[in-house]
């Protein structure tokens, strides 16, 4: 039995909006999976084989980034990097959902190669894991010619994702719709390019075929790179009742700001979830979530700990992940995390709410220590240290 007892912790995040910030100062995860939080007094803590002192740094659980386009390994051809994901990790990510392997050279646009391709992608992902981080890849684009068929045999295989809706050569609402159906139908989750277009073969994506497509993720709700007209995304934000808001990086910085306040005044928080959308033309951005969060809380009128949430639990619940939470039994992936040195604000969320980036000090996955002092963030004022 694997037990990992982190103490002296200073704020535990939930990743909950309901209840973002539990009370506790110790938690304990056996097998990889988390099993009890709270007073270090009142757990039990004996028979650790690993014990972390928190130095009193917050812990959260780690931080999905809702939208990558991976390729193969950790490399990424469309900025000839290496090491991206690595680079990632240490900025407190611990997941990533593909939203589609668009930069792989000569992508198949065929059924066949398509369907193909993506089945490899979800087993290379599956069996190697980056440094550690978790990547949910294997996301088909959708092309005329598929049929029901194509998408029962890769939910099948595995296949858990569509690519987004609109990078490929299907570009009306209609079509899209029933395809759309298909993937649900097999328990496949569907996302859709929003904006206007970002690589060759890619067009505009306007509110009123995000609507008659009717995917279960608003991708990029910002752009990718250009976004919607404001009435538009308000038009988004005020029909769609269940789907994901996905505000990315590498968007519209103003109209992230405009989504956030928009869900806010209507009630629908819960919707927003984090990406960056990188590889990109924009590049890598491996704090990227971490900057998603600090300026929707500045800009976006939001406390930082429910910004977080943004940036874990709410991905995990519109995703349907096992991590992004602390609940008994979810997977123990964790951030920890302090007010970056000489930053302004009272406190590490106050740091954050002000627009400042925290330090991070560790990323824990499955209860595995991945890494320690972050080499991307700014120096945390404290860190943790593993004692055993």
């Amino acid at each position: 039995m694997e037990k990992l007892v982190i103490k002296n912790v200073g704020m535990i995040l939930s990743g909950k909006m309901e209840e973002p910030i539990f009370d506790g100062d110790c938690l304990v995860a056996v097998d990889g999976k988390i099993d009890d939080w709270g007073n270090e007094n009142d757990l039990d803590t004996d028979d650790a084989t690993c014990i972390v002192d928190a130095h009193g740094v917050t812990l959260a659980p780690g931080l999905i980034d809702s939208h990558v386009h991976p390729v193969v390994g950790d490399y990424t051809p469309r900025q000839q990097q290496l090491h991206w994901i690595d680079s990632t990790l240490n900025g407190g990510v611990t997941t990533m959902i593909s939203a589609g392997e668009v930069h792989m050279p000569g992508r198949p646009k065929d059924v066949i190669g398509l369907k193909a391709m993506s089945i490899a992608a979800q087993r290379w992902y599956e069996n190697f894991r980056p440094s550690g981080v978790k990547v949910h890849a294997g996301a088909p684009v959708i092309e005329h010619g598929m049929v029901e068929e194509d998408f029962a045999e890769l939910a099948n295989a595995g296949v858990k994702y569509l690519g987004e809706v609109g990078l490929g050569s299907v570009k009306d609402g209609k079509t899209a719709n029933q395809m759309v159906e298909w993937a649900r139908k097999y328990g496949i989750q569907s996302t859709i390019h929003t904006g206007g277009p970002s690589i060759p073969g890619s067009g505009l994506i306007d509110a009123d075929m995000v609507i008659e497509t009717g995917t279960d993720v608003i991708g990029h709700i910002n752009g990718g790179h250009s976004a919607l007209p404001d009435d538009q995304i308000i038009c988004l934000c005020e029909t769609c009742t269940k789907q994901a808001f996905e505000i990315v990086h590498n968007g519209n910085e103003r109209a992230a700001v405009l989504t956030v306040n928009t869900a806010r005044e209507l009630g629908k928080l819960d919707q927003v979830i984090l990406g960056t959308d990188g590889p990109a033309g924009s590049g890598v951005q491996p704090l990227g979530i971490l900057r998603m969060i600090a300026m929707l809380s500045a800009f976006g009128n939001v406390p930082a700990e429910i910004a977080f949430c943004f940036g874990n639990g709410n991905t995990a619940r519109q995703r349907d992940l096992d991590v992004g939470l602390i609940e008994k039994d979810r997977c123990a992936d964790f951030v920890l995390l302090d007010q970056a040195q000489h930053a302004p604000g009272k406190n590490m969320l106050e740091s954050v709410a002000q627009g400042n980036l925290p330090g991070v000090g560790m990323t824990i996955i499955d209860g595995a220590i991945c890494s320690e002092r972050s080499r991307n963030t700014p120096p945390a004022q404290r860190l943790p240290e593993r004692i055993l």
